[in-house]
């Protein structure tokens, strides 16, 4: 019993919740999408007349990026995930999303205590020796305030929003039920993924709602970074660590982007871009394991020179195969080898099995050309590596191509990157430092090593194709044989088209009804049946009123849709 009580509370609470994301992007003018997905019957009637619409007159790309602003952290995360993947949304919805800023007011110092006093067993003032109750930074999952342990050591104190994770969790329900709608009622938004899309953001928001995934990240980056000359990461404190809690290093040093401070500090701005990089082409090319959100607040000049880091969150993996895969294809840009750079997306899994790939390898090559040929005689450092990757994804998104979540952060970042080193140096070549790292991760695929654990894996994936061939075989020849064998067949667009005229016969029926009020109205208005009401029968007065309001209605409803 009370399980059931709590599932219908929290039902109640995410109807109100939908009903809520629902009215905001009525607000914004999405009603035709609202009615598509058939979820109408959440938006109240006075709304749907009364409502202005103050965003109208703009692009719809701007719109939804309000919506989600309005809508909060979840949306705001969502938008931001969004816009690393042009592939799935379009350009204009991925440039419009990246002008979401993820910060937010800090929530209330009282709540800051409570929490760590849940968390930790004890008060702040037993485990601080300094507590700084203006926070250093806010954002829509977390705040982190400067704090000083009863050891001496300055330390930042990451703290989780309280009631966030149910929040963002009745989102993602919300999102999840919203996507399912899209796939069954929009068939054109195959194209988008949407399931895809939420499980992507849920699998990714999840992990970094969760602080000790943090902390397993920050670990792994400081072993990969161990005895470093110019990066460095700072230090956990473990035993202050929780799902919602984590205490960290304090680094002190200026921005990457404050050009004034690291030019008052007297250092080269052409060595700082290029360690930089290096480092992130090390996390790509030789770890597999990137900080995928290189923003310059989270990357820091200090005082000694080096370069530190912060906040580990949001990483990317890449598996030994994407990253041999990813330095061919770097290398073969810049050697503009254009049949093995369509080999390696190929080989990346981009194209799908429903493309003809001959047309695939005839098309993408005469566009590559296009953009490449004009810088057959151009050097290596008058090429601009953000304008390389843009070109490639307006491809991609061209040609369809289906893009993995972990190349596309690696995209982001390195774009990311050769913005801040440009803004650090005008001449500085991503390529020229780049291209190194790739060369020495394709030589290291013919070690002997590498050559025999390579063999060995496809030696097992034949020895278990081989051993699983003959069982299948026996298993579809048996199922043959008793006519058990089933195809399922999937019509596209029939439940739509089921709905429309579904849709169409209510609408039929209602104008038939409201008709007939017409003419019953008549008919009492003539026989003068019952009392007066500004000299027509009262009856046949209340039947108009009716059948206006009714057709009013029916007119709006047909408007909203967009289908006049």
């Amino acid at each position: 019993m009370p399980f059931s009580f709590l599932r219908l509370r929290r039902r109640y609470k995410d109807i109100i919740r939908l009903s809520q994301i629902l009215s905001v992007f009525f607000k914004y003018g999405f009603y035709q999408f609202i009615e598509q997905v058939n979820l109408a019957r959440f938006i109240p009637f006075r709304k749907r007349i009364l409502e202005k619409f103050p965003y109208i007159d703009r692009a719809f790309p701007e719109r939804l990026r309000h919506a989600f602003e309005e809508l909060g952290p979840s949306f705001i995360k969502l938008a931001q995930i969004l816009s690393a993947r042009p592939d799935l949304i379009t350009k204009p919805y991925a440039d419009e999303f990246k002008k979401l800023q993820d910060e937010v007011p800090p929530f209330k110092f009282e709540e800051v205590r409570t929490i760590i006093q849940q968390e930790l067993g004890a008060p702040v003032e037993e485990i601080f020796r300094e507590f700084e109750v203006r926070p250093i930074a806010a954002a829509s999952i977390a705040q982190v305030h400067g704090a000083t342990l009863k050891s001496g050591e300055a330390v930042v104190v990451k703290i989780q929003r309280p009631r966030i994770k149910e929040i963002i969790e009745t989102d993602i329900d919300i999102m999840r039920f919203i996507a399912e709608r899209m796939e069954r009622y929009m068939p054109e938004a195959e194209f988008f993924n949407p399931m895809g899309i939420v499980n992507e953001f849920s699998r990714t928001v999840r992990r970094e709602l969760n602080f000790k995934e943090e902390a397993r990240n920050l670990n792994r980056f400081r072993r990969n970074f161990e005895g470093h000359r110019y990066i460095y990461i700072p230090r956990l404190y473990p035993e202050y660590l929780t799902e919602k809690i984590i205490v960290m290093e304090r680094i002190y040093g200026v921005r990457i982007d404050s050009i004034a401070d690291i030019e008052r500090l007297g250092f080269e701005r052409t060595h700082i871009a290029r360690i930089g990089l290096e480092a992130y082409l090390k996390m790509i090319f030789e770890d597999g394991f990137f900080h995928a959100d290189p923003h310059p607040g989270n990357i820091f000049i200090m005082p000694d020179g080096r370069i530190g880091l912060v906040d580990f969150g949001i990483v990317g993996y890449l598996t030994p195969e994407l990253m041999e895969s990813l330095a061919h294809a770097f290398i073969s840009l810049v050697k503009q080898d254009f049949d093995t750079l369509i080999e390696q997306y190929i080989d990346l899994g981009f194209v799908s099995e429903e493309m003809d790939i001959e047309s695939f390898r005839r098309e993408f090559k005469a566009d590559l050309m296009d953009f490449l040929v004009p810088l057959y005689g151009a050097s290596i450092s008058e090429i601009n590596f953000s304008e390389y990757l843009d070109t490639l994804t307006h491809l991609a998104i061209k040609h369809k191509l289906r893009i993995p979540s972990d190349f596309l952060l690696v995209n982001k970042s390195l774009l990311i990157l050769d913005s801040i080193a440009r803004e650090l140096d005008p001449s500085f070549n991503f390529i020229e430092v780049a291209e190194p790292y790739a060369s020495k991760l394709i030589r290291s695929r013919y070690s002997p090593g590498r050559l025999y654990e390579r063999a060995r894996r496809n030696l097992d994936e034949f020895t278990a194709f081989a051993t699983a061939t003959p069982r299948q075989l026996r298993l579809i020849l048996r199922k043959t044989l008793r006519d058990e064998l089933n195809f399922k067949i999937t019509h596209l667009g029939l439940e739509r088209f089921i709905r429309d005229i579904d849709r169409s016969a209510n609408r039929l029926s209602f104008s038939i009804i409201v008709a007939a009020l017409i003419l019953g109205s008549s008919i009492l208005t003539l026989s003068s049946v019952g009392g007066k009401i500004f000299d027509m029968p009262l009856f046949g007065a209340i039947g108009f009123l009716m059948a206006f309001v009714l057709g009013v209605w029916l007119l709006i409803s047909i408007i909203r849709s967009g289908r006049l």
